[in-house]
């Protein structure tokens, strides 16, 4: 009796089809937001332009145009390199990095002669500069991109990516303040009409390594000693990595004297902790030692100065700004009447005053754009903000090595933290800092730093997307799906989410 034949698989059977079309129609829908979004940048530079020279230049869409085209020639990388990544990451990053750039000009604008306002060039002044950042930036995502096909690879030079941030990190620290500080932080290495804020880039570095080391000692920090108040707290020796963290974001805050990036890398430690051992304590640890940490340095900023004073200084200024509203508090003062004026509504692209706030192209950007799109424009950047941050923890929980989501947990957070930080400061929430707004400032080393994020974002995201080998509907393909692998000699189990 001979046995019934078997039909030969089809793309109906294998699931071939349906995976084309689904990656089809992530990156058609990211192409169509993207339209959308510059579309919404044009009318933007269009109503500056009409508002603040009573005209419409003939070249005001060249700018948006050009930021367009990088931000197409990304989309196509995706498509063809990560196409089943995310379809709404690039295309509010672009609304951002179009906004800030359209903003800038702007600025420019208010600063240049009333005669030759309508003359001035693409490429000068701030706007100038971070549009040329803006292509270079875009175009160091997509090398990300293509260097890096899976995420897990990353891994192999954990160490040495964690060496690498720490001495990003502590650069500006050592070198004299001719070289490193501005505006009373040291966050930058200065040689000639040359700088750089190494920092910035240590984010990505350190993400990386804080990942790797608490998959490889996730089982360790998850013992608990003993239970107090309904929560379990680790052993004490197992506190190590915290407290070295801790001391490591107080030599930034006294060294480097700045708040926002000593919060920024020991909350990010924090919270992939918290995501690798699922455990709250090591929050209620985080929050206790940091807040400790600034305690104690405005203690002895009031008592010995020296190192503390800048701190100390900046923690007066929050308190009260109107003590000082033509010395120290100026900055704070500004800030605070330019958004008061923006009311709900603004006074419109192009009508409000923002040069008049001081560093309103780089730490203040925020409370310009306030002043002229109101607190339901700003509401709606701080939506599209929560929208990159969401997307990206859901790569991370999708994703199904424990690595990629501590990397994409990691990132979304430090991304959200630091537009927390510099919001909370121009408002008078938090001491201000010396953090810049992503994406919207001035700066390229903050522009090409995030986009680098970004990339790696879209990396796991197209992990998590795509679907395993010769299993049909299957998620989490070649670089996320499967058993659990072995990740350089650790082993990357499942993290509950």
């Amino acid at each position: 009796m001979t046995a019934p034949a078997v039909p030969a698989p089809t793309p109906a059977t294998t699931g071939e089809m349906p995976r084309v079309r689904e990656s089809s129609g992530r990156r058609n829908a990211e192409l169509a937001l993207l339209i959308f979004v510059m579309l919404l940048v044009l009318a933007y530079s269009a109503t500056v332009e009409a508002t603040a020279l009573d005209t419409i230049t003939g070249d005001f869409w060249v700018p948006v145009a050009l930021v367009a085209g990088v931000f197409l020639g990304l989309h196509v990388v995706i498509r063809f390199l990560a196409p089943y990544a995310d379809p709404a990451i690039v295309p509010a990053v672009a609304l951002l990095n179009g906004l800030g750039v359209a903003f800038l000009r702007r600025i420019d604008l208010a600063f240049a002669d009333a005669n030759e306002r309508a003359d001035l060039p693409i490429f000068s002044g701030v706007g100038g500069r971070q549009l040329a950042w803006t292509l270079i930036a875009v175009v160091l995502a997509a090398g990300l991109l293509i260097i890096v096909r899976d995420h897990r690879a990353v891994s192999r030079y954990a160490y040495t990516l964690g060496l690498v941030g720490i001495i990003l990190v502590m650069i500006p620290a050592v070198l004299p303040s001719q070289f490193s500080e501005i505006n009373g932080a040291k966050l930058w290495i200065r040689v000639g009409g040359f700088q750089i804020q190494p920092g910035e880039f240590a984010k990505l570095a350190l993400v990386s390594f804080f990942a790797y080391y608490l998959v490889r000692k996730r089982e360790v920090l998850s013992l608990a000693s003993r239970r107090f108040l309904g929560i379990d707290f680790p052993r004490g020796r197992d506190l190590g990595p915290v407290v070295a963290v801790w001391l490591l974001s107080l030599m930034v805050l006294v060294f480097e004297k700045d708040l926002g990036t000593a919060l920024l890398y020991f909350g990010m430690f924090v919270v992939i902790l918290y995501v690798a051992t699922e455990r709250v304590s090591w929050l209620i640890i985080g929050l206790l030692l940091f807040f400790g940490g600034a305690v104690l340095a405005y203690v002895l900023g009031a008592s010995v100065g020296g190192p503390f004073a800048n701190f100390y200084q900046r923690a007066e200024i929050w308190m009260d700004p109107f003590a000082k509203p033509y010395d120290d508090g100026y900055q704070m003062v500004q800030s605070l009447l330019g958004l008061g004026t923006g009311g709900l509504f603004g006074a419109g692209p192009g009508g409000g005053q923002p040069n008049k706030i001081p560093l309103v192209v780089s730490d203040f950007v925020f409370a310009g754009l306030g002043e002229e799109i109101g607190l339901f424009g700003l509401s709606a950047l701080l939506v599209v903000y929560l929208l990159i941050a969401e997307r990206g923890l859901r790569a991370g929980l999708a994703v199904r090595d424990s690595f990629g989501k501590l990397v994409a947990g990691g990132l979304a957070f430090t991304l959200g933290l630091q537009v927390f930080v510099i919001v909370g400061g121009v408002t008078g929430l938090i001491p201000l800092t010396g953090q810049t707004t992503p994406f919207l400032s001035a700066g390229g080393s903050s522009l090409m730093a995030n986009w680098l994020i970004i990339a790696m974002l879209l990396r796991i995201s197209d992990a998590a997307g795509r679907p395993v080998t010769g299993a049909p509907g299957g998620r989490a393909g070649a670089a996320g799906g499967g058993p659990p692998a072995q990740l350089h000699g650790a082993p990357t189990e499942v993290i509950r989410s």
